[in-house]
């Protein structure tokens, strides 16, 4: 039995999945202890991990209300730009709290989100092996495949790969206050500098829930990553309460725009007047986030609620309509469901790419997301029965890839084949 630690980014979608990864390696007979946020404890506590503080003094409770709310404001490369200052701030933290939180907890081993690059240098500084799970699209660069940051259409060739390689240096300089953060720590340490490319992530394994039948076509990447598909936890997931007796049979549309972005309410209105005379009844969530009372005039009447469950609509939904979170996607591919992709920022154009690419849906950055653009792809998914009949077969292949259990394999293989820490007093 192994003593594992978890860290990711204070952001409910990366502790949806890698949540559900910490649970799936507990339930293997190892302890886990999953750093984060006083924000998160709740979550933490409530998905039965142990709970592992950090961030006290630079996150104190309440503090991510307002960085979210702030994000939602945004689009594009301002909102990535913005993203990219909270990431600092965060791989400060980590790099100043998790040393000392990993020792006390005892920790032999670590698992660390590819958007924490902070957590690798600290493993490395504890000397622990670690491995890097991407829970959203993940973030190795390579001139196959443009930065998921841009909403361009997959394409293969010499010029495909110059403009690659342009938008690559682009996210290069974007990130550069990250990586020189995390530098300046590692000098200190006595560790050799950050390599932004392959050498950025765990040398044992790296990890995706992505699944290989979502990926580009061509992509290059280390011989140690591995896509296993989803990481969904329904045990972990909250009972919710949900007004099902207004459902009135007319065929479904589940419209999320995540948790972080539902604070911008003028995303919903084209999207419920976009629907009007589809046939469509809508559940639009706020995903815990926004105030449903916001939108009580919204066209066609649709069910506004704070909170809903999320898996058992989309089960029952003709499409999904959503902003480009990869966990939605792949619950909605899950239950063979297609969609509707409206991408704001981070790696929700790149999931857009993806799905148009695979057939199971249409994607419209939501700069250009217009009443008529939305009216014309819900039209052309619910139309041509081929995006469901691709789903439907995307939603096999994700079962066959039984993906926790198979990420967990991965994780646990590669600490097996490392020389573990020793396990400190607690």
């Amino acid at each position: 039995m192994a003593r594992i630690g978890v860290v990711s980014i204070p952001a409910p979608g990366h502790f949806y999945s890698v949540g559900a990864l910490a649970r799936k390696l507990r339930s293997r007979g190892h302890e886990v202890v999953y750093f984060d946020i006083p924000d998160f404890r709740r979550r933490v506590e409530a998905a039965g991990l142990e709970y592992g503080p950090i961030g006290r003094d630079a996150y104190p409770l309440g503090s991510m209300r307002e960085l979210d709310e702030t994000l939602a404001r945004l689009k594009g490369i301002e909102a990535f730009r913005f993203t990219i200052r909270r990431i600092v701030k965060n791989s400060t933290m980590v790099l100043d709290d998790l040393p000392a939180a990993a020792r006390e907890a005892g920790v032999e081993a670590l698992v660390v989100d590819q958007c924490q690059v902070a957590g690798g240098a600290v493993a490395e500084h504890l000397g622990v092996p670690h491995v890097s799970v991407a829970s959203a699209l993940p973030i190795n660069l390579d001139p196959s495949v443009a930065p998921f940051q841009f909403p361009w259409r997959h394409r293969r060739g010499a010029a495909a790969r110059i403009r690659n390689r342009a938008a690559n240096w682009l996210i290069g300089r974007l990130i550069t206050p990250v990586a020189s953060e995390v530098d300046r720590r590692r000098r200190s340490w006595g560790l050799p500098p950050l390599e932004w490319g392959p050498a950025a992530f765990s040398r044992l394994a790296q990890v995706s829930q992505l699944p290989a039948a979502l990926e580009l076509p061509g992509r290059r990447l280390p011989p140690n990553f591995h896509h296993t598909g989803p990481w969904t936890d329904a045990e972990s997931r909250v009972a919710v309460d949900f007004p099902w007796h207004r459902l009135d049979g007319r065929p479904l549309a589940y419209v999320s725009m995540g948790t972080m972005l539902s604070h911008e309410y003028a995303h919903f209105r084209p999207i419920a007047e976009a629907c009007v005379g589809t046939g469509l009844q809508l559940v639009i969530t706020m995903g815990g986030a926004g105030d449903p009372s916001r939108l009580a005039d919204l066209p066609g009447d649709p069910i506004v609620v704070g909170f809903a469950p999320q898996v058992d609509l989309i089960r029952r939904s003709a499409l999904t309509i959503f902003h480009g979170g990869l966990n939605t996607t792949l619950e909605s591919l899950a239950c063979g469901v297609p969609t509707v992709v409206l991408p704001v920022t981070n790696d929700q154009p790149g999931v857009g790419v993806r799905v148009e690419h695979a057939g199971v849906g249409r994607s419209i950055p939501i700069a250009r997301a217009t009443v008529p653009r939305i009216r014309e792809a819900v039209r052309a998914v619910l139309e041509d029965p081929s995006y469901r009949e691709r789903a439907v077969a995307m939603s096999s292949r994700i079962a066959e890839a039984d993906g926790l259990n198979r990420a967990a394999d991965v994780i646990l293989s590669a600490f097996e084949s490392a020389p573990m820490a020793r396990k400190e007093s607690r």
